[in-house]
């Protein structure tokens, strides 16, 4: 080598070729061995992939069922209606019938719709035999009651009645000790029974006596006062007297 540097060397030595093939196929092999096999433990241990992948989803509702057909409606009677009567169909006519048809008794005529002239409201088709019944006469209206007669004022040739039953005032202990005396004016109205039913203070003499005054004519009785033949209620003016000296 040495040689080669100091340019004395007369030749080049030449290598083999053999081993250095030789040595170059092992590091190739040894370089796909150390490349190849992990990539093969790998691909060994990823999972296979599916050939066909499918994707699963729940069925669609069914539609809902059509509605039922709508019931059939019943045809509806359409009644006839019959033609109105022509212009004139009622008026008298220009020339006289060639022939003249004798009356049928029970013959049947055709009404007109609205009715005609001189027609009865409510009438049949056709007629009555015999005419309409008349209506039967309204029953009579209800008897008015009697007013109550206003009472009689007894005097003049109206003679005042009996008494049949008459009852005193009593004198008031305290009027007799205050010497209230006079005499007390009232005013009584009877019945037709004549049982009194009002009685009133005409003139006063003091509330004690005219209490006692009214108390008493109350429960007086008469007789009953007769007019044209008729029991009437009347009025009539009472006195009651309250005197000391009568209790002495």
């Amino acid at each position: 080598m040495f040689d080669l540097i100091t340019g004395t060397a007369t030749h080049i030595p030449r290598h083999p070729r053999g081993p250095m093939l030789v040595s170059t196929s092992i590091q190739v092999v040894l370089l796909g061995l150390v490349v190849l096999v992990p990539v093969l433990f790998v691909t060994h241990a990823l999972p296979q992939p599916p050939t066909m992948m499918a994707f699963v989803a729940a069925p669609p509702p069914p539609p809902p069922p059509p509605p039922p057909p709508a019931p059939a409606q019943p045809a509806k009677k359409v009644e006839p209606v019959s033609a109105a009567p022509t212009a004139g169909h009622f008026s008298a006519p220009i020339e006289a019938p060639a022939a003249v048809r004798a009356e049928v008794v029970g013959e049947e005529t055709v009404g007109v719709e609205g009715g005609v002239e001189g027609g009865v409201p409510g009438g049949v088709v056709g007629g009555v035999v015999g005419g309409l019944p008349e209506a039967p006469a309204p029953p009579p209206p209800p008897p008015v009651p009697a007013a109550p007669r206003a009472p009689v004022r007894i005097g003049g040739q109206l003679h005042p009645p009996t008494l049949i039953r008459r009852v005193e005032p009593t004198y008031p202990p305290m009027a007799v000790s205050a010497h209230l005396q006079g005499v007390v004016i009232l005013e009584a109205i009877v019945d037709e029974e004549g049982v009194v039913k009002e009685v009133k203070v005409l003139r006063s003499v003091n509330p004690l006596l005219d209490r006692e005054a009214l108390t008493a004519v109350r429960q007086w009785r008469y007789t009953p006062v007769v007019l044209n033949g008729t029991a009437v209620p009347f009025v009539l003016s009472v006195s009651l007297s309250f005197s000391l000296q009568a209790l002495s």
